[in-house]
């Protein structure tokens, strides 16, 4: 009893000192960011007929450099009135999935394909509308050529998704 006794404290002696020692100080792991093969707006627009309803819908400040989205997707859709009522810009990551997510129920899940053939993205989409998928699609997006996806109707009308390439790498 007397020997374990004297191996308990030797023990307990040891610990105190280990922690008695000062420790060096932890260093944070090295952060890089992911790499990134292009960097996308999207944006959430309600299109209707309905002078009422568009001019209900909460106002966004659009980038000067999609201002002509509005008249683009009038020429697309039979619809007169285009409403950008959410917007995200965001950066497609190369082996991560990457969201773009204009307003709190409607979100579109972007991977990166790589470049496409003659500039551009090569990407895999797919359009969710809370926990439910509503598109899959692949599809090459550059700078000249916006992706409109048409989304439900609602209210008088009907939510477009739009998407467009600001830069590739």
């Amino acid at each position: 009893m007397k020997l374990c006794c004297s191996f308990i404290l030797l023990c307990l002696f040891s610990l105190a000192r280990v922690q008695a020692q000062e420790m060096p100080p932890v260093q944070p792991l090295p952060t890089q960011k992911p790499a990134t093969d292009a960097k996308v707006w999207g944006a959430l627009v309600f299109a209707t007929n309905d002078a009422a309803e568009a001019a209900a819908m909460p106002k966004v400040d659009v980038p000067a450099e999609f201002a002509d989205i509005p008249q683009l997707l009038g020429k697309v859709f039979p619809w007169q009135r285009h409403e950008v009522i959410g917007q995200h810009l965001q950066d497609v990551f190369r082996e991560y999935e990457s969201w773009v997510v204009p307003t709190k129920d409607l979100f579109l899940k972007i991977d990166s394909k790589g470049p496409a053939t003659g500039g551009g993205m090569n990407l895999h989409l797919q359009f969710w509308r809370d926990q439910q998928v509503l598109v899959k699609t692949d599809a090459v997006l550059t700078r000249q050529s916006p992706l409109f996806i048409a989304g439900p109707k609602w209210r008088g009308g009907q939510l477009i998704f739009v998407l467009v390439l600001k830069e590739a790498r």
